[in-house]
């Protein structure tokens, strides 16, 4: 029987990773001024000796304002960077491509964690005045954001790289920069966030302005043989909203930068009007598939992937390059080995753990 493509080796530049399982970033909202501890330590330890080809580390904030909580993490600080170190470290450690998200909550930032709530923090109550594209609220309730001036603008764009410098001194061998959900760079990007008639705004190649400035900016601190990934929300899932066809059109700067890698394919964030007809196993395949063979650019599919059979289709019949992995992985860090088995493939297993075959694990 054939290797599943799946469980085949791949390349981005200089990088190749074991196999096409990416564990997805996810929040743990568990640090503390932007620095993590052990907590972040082991679980993105468990996630690479489970077996995933690259492990990402959450996201990760350029700025203190621009932290979604209180409680996230931060490569903003010359005291994170001893952390950062530790978490590429593990991550590779574990036969991992070690990789980070970086971000910024934009209007989105200063809420509670989501098992406190997920609501916005007042500065009164240790929050902090969230900044957008423009002076609109996500929600009721929301603080109406500072809208960023064009220095300010231009200081996340140097901001961005600084983290990315942090996060090459660091060890990681794959950035990606977060432009979805409805965080800073998605609310430049979305016509319903975005109202400036600046450089920053109007139309579709205006909105997509600070994204681009960021790509190159990033990719003047990162290494020309490293890859870097961007994360799409491919629609906004509301009416005046982007569509597909909108992000096709930025996957297609993108790609014409030469700097992008892979889009990682998401949805929605930027609206609480937002309707999604359907939320069902892989709904974003269908727009990984199209911006892979419309913008002729890798793309990565993410949501609601839980099975092997489910992931191994997707890859086999090129609806995208690689699969991104979350909440099964949170669920069981050793998913990638039991989807391996699943698939008769030998699993990729640590020599430590080679007695758990006896067993039939």
């Amino acid at each position: 029987m054939s290797l599943p493509q799946l469980f085949q080796p791949i390349a981005f530049r200089s990088v190749t990773a074991r196999n096409r399982i990416c564990v997805a970033p996810m929040c743990q909202y568990s640090a503390t001024d932007g620095l993590g501890d052990d907590w972040h330590i082991q679980q993105l330890g468990a996630k690479a000796m489970g077996g995933a080809g690259i492990v990402m580390a959450e996201a990760t904030h350029v700025s203190a304002v621009g932290r979604i909580t209180a409680q996230c993490l931060g490569a903003y600080n010359p005291a994170h960077q001893h952390l950062l170190g530790r978490l590429a470290k593990i991550i590779a450690s574990g036969g991992a491509v070690p990789a980070i998200q970086i971000g910024h909550a934009g209007r989105k930032a200063s809420v509670g964690r989501p098992w406190d709530g997920g609501k916005p923090v007042a500065v009164a109550d240790g929050g902090w005045e969230p900044v957008g594209a423009s002076a609109i609220a996500f929600a009721e309730g929301y603080s109406v954001p500072r809208a960023l001036g064009v220095a300010e603008v231009q200081g996340i764009v140097e901001q961005f790289a600084a983290s990315v410098r942090m996060s090459r001194l660091a060890g990681f061998k794959l950035v990606e920069l977060h432009a979805a959900h409805g965080y800073l760079l998605h609310s430049f990007l979305s016509p319903l966030s975005n109202t400036r008639n600046d450089q920053y705004g109007g139309d579709l190649k205006g909105r997509a302005r600070l994204l681009m400035e960021i790509v190159e900016a990033a990719r003047a601190e990162w290494p020309e043989e490293l890859p870097l990934w961007v994360r799409l929300s491919c629609t906004d899932w509301a009416e005046g909203g982007n569509t597909i066809v909108d992000t096709i059109e930025i996957a297609k700067m993108l790609k014409a930068s030469g700097q992008v890698d892979l889009i990682d394919c998401s949805s929605g964030g930027v609206s609480s009007r937002q309707h999604i007809p359907s939320i069902h196993p892989g709904y974003h395949v269908p727009f990984a598939e199209a911006i892979r063979t419309q913008a002729g650019i890798a793309t990565g599919a993410v949501g609601m992937i839980t099975g092997a059979e489910q992931a191994a289709e997707i890859v086999a019949n090129g609806r995208a390059d690689v699969v991104l992995v979350g909440r099964a992985v949170l669920a069981d860090p050793a998913w990638p080995l039991h989807a391996a088995k699943k698939l008769g493939v030998a699993p990729p297993l640590p020599p430590q753990f080679l007695r758990a075959t006896l067993s039939g694990a």
